[in-house]
């Protein structure tokens, strides 16, 4: 099965040479890379995010294989939602789903379904893509995963088996987490909401951002995959995270009564 693309020409170049000259306008050469156990980039649209998401994959060296969590802004499929086998497709070409950790992962924690319904409009995950395909080309492995629900029981499981699937599969496996801030508030009360989120993640505290999300009121869409990237990352024995660079829409967009927030992290 081919997951075909459903947000080419809207949120990024549906031509192949805009696409990848475009990636590359955002992607540092010579920025110094890190070997990271996560990060976390943005998925709005490219004019908006693209810079911070080339900043955060320009200084991480990457290895074969990655899980790629993203929240459900659809609603449609289950809560939590693998793809286990086939590929997707983006003007780049296709990259292939990564069964085998797929299957460990689906053993390690009962609760992941295999749904290619939650996937099939998602935009959080396929705008990850591109820039793996870029940067690494074709032989790049991926695990899917579609995280619809806040509940910290669930989100912790998932981060368990993670870690206990990277660990038993392949320990350079790169967890990347989809994820924009705070949405539709002015420039001043985003930055604020978001520093308060992503203090928390630099503390590497989980449950503690989980809670200030809802605590603070911030409208962090993928609060869910960061949460159960940080477990993960724990359990791996992470030793930092830092904020590589943080911007709102209204630098591109000029509009500061409603804007969107963009952070690009690095677990270490």
């Amino acid at each position: 099965m081919v997951r075909l693309p459903a947000v080419a020409g809207r949120f990024y170049p549906a031509d192949a040479q805009a696409l990848s000259a475009g990636i590359k306008g955002f992607i540092e050469d010579s920025a110094p890379k890190v070997r990271a156990r996560g990060i976390i980039a943005p998925h709005a649209g490219y004019i908006y995010s693209g810079a911070v998401a080339g900043a955060v994959y320009s200084r991480t060296s990457l290895p074969a294989r990655s899980i790629i969590l993203c929240p459900n802004h659809t609603g449609l499929g289950k809560r939590l939602a693998i793809m286990r086998e086939g590929a997707w497709r983006t003007p780049l070409g296709d990259l292939q789903i990564d069964t085998e950790m797929c299957d460990a992962l689906m053993e390690a924690d009962p609760d992941l379904e295999d749904d290619a319904v939650a996937h099939k409009h998602e935009h959080a995950l396929e705008v990850q893509l591109p820039f793996l395909q870029q940067l690494q080309g074709s032989q790049h492995r991926f695990v899917p995963i579609v995280i619809g629900t806040q509940n910290w029981d669930a989100l912790s499981q998932l981060g368990h088996a993670i870690a206990e699937t990277i660990l038993k599969t392949d320990t350079s496996t790169l967890i990347i987490a989809s994820s924009d801030m705070n949405h539709y508030e002015s420039d001043a009360v985003t930055r604020t909401k978001d520093a308060m989120a992503i203090d928390r993640v630099l503390k590497r505290d989980p449950r503690g951002l989980l809670q200030t999300v809802w605590q603070e009121r911030i409208t962090m869409c993928g609060v869910g995959p960061v949460t159960a990237m940080l477990v993960a990352g724990n359990e791996l024995q992470s030793r930092s995270a830092t904020l590589v660079r943080y911007a709102t829409s209204a630098e591109t967009s000029g509009d500061f009564d409603r804007v969107v927030g963009y952070a690009g992290i690095i677990l270490e």
